[in-house]
């Protein structure tokens, strides 16, 4: 298992279009992919998932990976949230 934390920095976290920008990066790797939240564990593959976690802007998640290419699938949604949803 691979594990890193991350801070939402957009304005409005993982919520509608960036919710659905981060669960297509997920679903492109094969290995388990959740995200935690407040000691809650949520299917980064799944959009009812993500939106039930209300992660906002300022606030940590954790997201961890197991199987083929778990580092990878990490690395890759952390990168996209720190860089590429900060326009949402």
């Amino acid at each position: 298992m691979y594990e890193e934390k991350v801070t939402l920095v957009n304005e409005i976290g993982l919520h509608a279009r960036p919710a659905s920008i981060f669960i297509r990066e997920a679903v492109k790797h094969g290995c388990d992919i959740n995200v935690e939240k407040d000691g809650r564990v949520y299917n980064a593959k799944s959009i009812m998932s993500v939106l039930s976690m209300s992660a906002g802007k300022g606030e940590e998640i954790t997201i961890k990976a197991q199987g083929e290419g778990e580092q990878e699938a990490v690395k890759s949604l952390v990168d996209l949230i720190e860089n590429e949803l900060t326009n949402y």
